[in-house]
């Protein structure tokens, strides 16, 4: 008679969706900010078309794309990227259900054990909730829990500060990059500079460049840094409130217990309602 062999929590599937939506806050950004942009250059009687230069644009966006390269590895940018894209999508996450739904957990520990919780995980709202609560499967002593989750949560905004620091670096190079772009062209002014109203209207068109410089970096680049800064402190929070919670079901805590420590990480005037 064979005796099957427990598979470890840890390498069990976990089987759950966590619905994503459009963020329309970011989109709004964007667009005020293009907007603003173009109707100032329409409010000074510059036609758009004069803007509109394909070399200058050549050479600032490959210029910069091209020191990122150099100055990341394929790696982070890889993660860079995958990181902005999520931008433009955003997951709900109600904080107070979340502590409800930990509590709940918290009850079945204390009555059936806390391992009667573990066919609830696959079901569970958040990764990183079921994750740890995979991970309190498998250990035997709290600290040792208490560590492992600590050094995910930092790795994660870790990873996250590197993400804001690549786009951040890019951003610093791309008005540089802007004014290498309009020396090139005034450097092909001055070779008509028999020409007076060449050379006039080539210099204008030659800082082009500089503008596209400029607005790739405080446009794009450097909010987009920030952006990525202020989603990770917003993780942040909500993975040590689920850290938190894993830690007291993992310790057998009181319901009501456990709902007081948890509130600290709600909005403030915020209160958690558990029937």
């Amino acid at each position: 008679m064979m005796t099957e062999v427990p598979v470890p929590a840890r390498e069990r599937s976990i089987q759950f969706e966590r619905p994503q939506r459009v963020d329309f806050g970011m989109l709004l950004g964007i667009a005020i900010a293009v907007i603003a942009t173009v109707a100032g250059i329409a409010s000074t009687g510059v036609s758009l078309r004069y803007f509109l230069q394909p070399t200058g644009a050549l050479i600032v966006l490959g210029g910069t794309l091209g020191v990122t390269i150099i100055t990341t590895p394929h790696t982070g940018l890889v993660s860079a990227g995958r990181r902005v894209r999520d931008l433009f999508r955003t997951s709900a996450l109600n904080r107070e259900a979340l502590i409800v739904e930990i509590i709940s957990y918290a009850r079945i520990a204390r009555t059936k054990g806390l391992f009667a919780v573990e066919p609830l995980i696959g079901q569970a709202s958040n990764k990183f909730l079921s994750e740890s609560l995979l991970l309190a499967m498998d250990v035997r002593q709290r600290p040792e829990l208490q560590s492992a989750l600590q050094d995910k949560v930092r790795l994660r905004e870790r990873q996250g500060e590197v993400d804001a620091r690549i786009l951040e670096v890019a951003g610093g190079f791309a008005p540089t990059i802007g004014v290498v772009g309009t020396v090139v062209g005034l450097i092909d002014v001055f070779r008509q500079f028999s020409s007076l109203s060449s050379v006039v209207n080539g210099v204008g068109t030659a800082f082009v460049s500089t503008i596209y410089g400029l607005v790739l970096a405080n446009i794009v680049l450097l909010p987009a840094a920030q952006r990525i800064r202020a989603r990770v402190a917003e993780a942040f929070e909500a993975q040590e409130l689920m850290m938190e919670g894993v830690l007291c079901v993992f310790d057998g805590a009181h319901p009501a217990v456990i709902r007081q420590r948890l509130s600290c990480f709600l909005p403030h005037g915020s209160e958690t309602h558990d029937s």
